[in-house]
């Protein structure tokens, strides 16, 4: 099978399940952003020195991919049905709590806002942080209110909260200390 197939040429794009839309379409922008965010955890993965967190980064990683097939695929209508699509990860925001707090049990508290940076490793995390955020806004955009949508919004808010947790872990265990963000530097 070739990688290409020009029917994209004159900028629109097939959904999963039937229907074209334009490339700029919300659902368009809400999977593509998810799939920029799955790169970008892919190159912080080959930063980061938290065995566990890598594991974590992993299974989130497989988590977006069944994300963006979801949105990737309009709503059932009349004559079109859903593909069979693997089930969204519907505890897996639980699970990301309970990640936070077993990470935070080695952290030293947080009480003033941290600028995004530290080694290497923690400042991926937080780039992917602002990129899952705008991942969030792009999902809402949709203005769909269905379960799954729900679910992703929670999945994704959840996910920056975690990416944001792991970042200070990152750093903490390389002994870099979160630089307190300073209203008069």
């Amino acid at each position: 099978m070739k990688i290409y197939t020009r029917t994209g040429d004159a900028g629109d794009t097939a959904l999963f399940g039937g229907g074209r839309v334009p490339k700029d379409h919300p659902r368009v922008r809400a999977y593509g952003s998810v799939d920029e965010l799955n790169s970008f955890l892919g190159r912080a993965l080959t930063l980061m020195q938290v065995p566990e967190s890598r594991d974590r980064i992993s299974l989130v990683q497989h988590d977006l991919f069944t994300l963006g097939s979801h949105l990737a695929t309009p709503p059932a209508r009349e004559g079109r049905t859903r593909p069979d699509l693997p089930p969204l990860p519907g505890t897996r925001p639980s699970e990301m709590e309970a990640w936070m707090d077993e990470a935070e049990k080695e952290l030293p508290p947080l009480k003033v806002f941290i600028l995004p940076g530290g080694v290497p490793s923690a400042s991926e995390l937080h780039v992917c942080r602002t990129i899952c955020r705008r991942c969030e806004r792009s999902v809402v955009a949709l203005e769909e209110e269905t379960k799954e949508i729900q679910l992703t919004i929670q999945y994704l808010n959840r996910l920056s909260d975690l990416l944001f947790v792991l970042a200070r872990l990152e750093n903490h265990r390389a002994g870099a200390k979160d630089v307190s963000w300073q209203k008069e530097p």
